[in-house]
């Protein structure tokens, strides 16, 4: 049987992958797992691959599953809700401007205890979206492999700490914010996508980055501000989804993924567990001066995914709006500052004042 599959999943292998992530994330759900819907099928794909089957993703995946989870999480921007989460803006921009402060220092300990240049330990460092920060890389003269690697790494462990942690804390049910309250109207559905797939082919145009994500949000976010209530997500497509984005990033990990550099690979791990660590400290700084529930912002400043960290405050009801909109603003500053940066450092360095 392990030789028929093995053969089946060479030949069809985004099938398989599929059907083992959904098998996974319906196993994960029976044990009442923390995001058994995107935990199971993330750690069901890694474990195949480093067993060497071959398993793999559906084509674009990962875009579908973002566009289901941005026009989800607008959903949760009432009115009232986005006023409200306007009046956090200075929040935002501090925990934006504290994550690039703690991915300088994860930088700083990657070069300094391993043999990656400075560059390349920084932007492997910054949580602001695995493929923007390799294409800075790739443009200054960094390692895109470790980069990608790294940034692979930090998500993976964000998304099964955060949640894992927080569950066995007992922590749940701590959002003041209620979402649209329509009911699911099927009919009403293909209108809301395609609303949202225009948002997403905005932000490709300009080549914005996560568009298959902040492109379906932000049109999301725009339709229940202004009182538009066609329909609720069903969750059978949130789970779907989540499925899509477990299978997606499970897909990255092989054999080769610790093989190509052990020493580097650990000391992620290690600079990952210490910025978590930071990020929570903050969190309980932020909620004592905001008043906000702690749970809400270690999710907000954690320095994971948008889409994974949003989807755990979804299901364990943590300010959803909230998380959300630390995620976008962190995404939009660190994406159009870190490359101006490292022009300018670019540039400092032919001057004679590099920093590798």
């Amino acid at each position: 049987m392990p030789g028929h599959f093995h053969r089946a999943a060479g030949r069809y292998p985004a099938l398989a992958g599929l059907l083992v992530c959904a098998l996974a994330g319906f196993v994960f759900a029976e044990l009442h797992s923390p995001l058994p819907w995107l935990i199971g099928p993330l750690l069901a794909m890694a474990v195949f691959r480093f067993s060497g089957i071959p398993l793999g993703a559906p084509p674009a995946a990962g875009k579908i599953a973002q566009w289901c989870i941005g026009t989800t999480l607008g959903l949760y921007f009432t009115p009232t809700v986005a006023r409200i989460v306007g009046s956090f803006w200075l929040l935002f921009l501090a925990a934006a401007l504290f994550s690039l402060v703690v991915a300088w220092f994860g930088g700083v300990w990657l070069a300094r205890h391993t043999d990656t240049d400075r560059k390349t330990a920084f932007l492997a460092s910054v949580p602001g979206g695995a493929q923007e920060m390799a294409n800075i890389g790739d443009r200054y003269g960094g390692r895109v492999d470790r980069i990608a690697l790294a940034q692979s790494l930090r998500i993976l462990l964000v998304v099964i700490i955060v949640p894992f942690s927080l569950t066995f804390a007992g922590v749940h049910g701590a959002d003041p914010y209620e979402g649209l309250r329509a009911p699911v109207v099927w009919s009403h559905l293909p209108w809301l996508y395609a609303c949202t797939a225009l948002g997403a082919g905005a932000l490709m145009l300009v080549r914005a980055p996560n568009a298959w994500v902040l492109g379906p949000l932000f049109v999301s976010i725009a339709l229940t501000a202004h009182g538009v209530e066609w329909t609720s997500m069903p969750s059978g497509l949130t789970n779907l989804a989540q499925v899509l984005i477990g299978c997606n990033l499970g897909q990255r990990y092989d054999r080769s993924f610790v093989r190509a550099a052990p020493r580097f690979v650990f000391m992620v791990c290690i600079s990952v567990l210490i910025a978590l660590a930071i990020s929570a400290l903050f969190a309980m700084l932020l909620a004592w001066l905001a008043g906000l529930p702690v749970a809400t912002l270690i999710l907000a400043t954690a320095p994971g995914g948008m889409a994974e960290m949003s989807l755990t405050a979804k299901v364990l009801s943590l300010g959803v709006p909230v998380v959300t909109a630390a995620h976008v603003s962190r995404v939009v500053i660190l994406v159009s500052t870190t490359g101006p940066l490292f022009g300018l450092l670019h540039r400092v360095r032919r001057g004679g004042k590099g920093l590798d």
